[in-house]
């Protein structure tokens, strides 16, 4: 069987057991994501230079530039790597290139802006936005690991069944 035969097979959980090209091309893309948003805000001079050569040089702008890649970057790795829920992936990513955004405040303290009131913003939303990630992926994870692991934790059959209160006929609350 090839990587490619398991998006194509009838088991459900098959493609979740697999890599695939889907989680290949996360991986690869997060990885470019996170290594060319940490170039930008550890050396933003050089990364400028050699990619960004969009005139004025502007060395916070660069940085935050890198931050958000590095939210990017963990968003994509989290998707490939983790398997965690979409909710929990988009927090903790966007968490991730938050905190970053702090550090690219921090580092820039003075450059300009508010750092008085903006590191402190940022902190709290960074905080906000993983203590939500973590809480969503604690309730997302099954105990045993995360779903379709290939250890057989993934999804059960029946789970993920919706039902209305309203309706209780059928597993899937639609009534039919």
């Amino acid at each position: 069987m090839s990587p490619g035969d398991t998006l194509r097979s009838s088991d459900p959980t098959a493609a979740s057991r697999g890599w695939g090209y889907p989680r290949v091309v996360a991986a690869a893309g997060g990885a470019f994501f996170a290594i060319a948003g940490l170039w930008a805000m550890v050396a933003p001079e050089s990364f400028f230079d050699s990619l960004a050569t969009f005139e004025p040089y502007n060395q916070h702008l660069i940085q935050d530039i890198g931050a958000f890649q590095v939210g990017l970057g963990a968003v994509l790795l989290l998707a490939a790597l983790a398997r965690a829920d979409a909710l929990a992936t988009g927090l903790l990513g966007v968490g991730a290139g938050s905190a970053a955004h702090v550090v690219s405040h921090a580092m820039g303290h003075d450059l300009g802006g508010q750092p008085a009131i903006d590191i402190p913003f940022f902190s709290i939303l960074t905080v906000v936005l993983v203590t939500a990630g973590v809480l969503q992926w604690s309730r997302s994870t099954p105990p045993n690991g995360p779903p379709g692991d290939p250890a057989g934790s993934g999804p059960k059959p029946g789970a993920g069944t919706v039902r209305n209160d309203a309706d209780q006929s059928s597993p899937t609350g639609s009534g039919s």
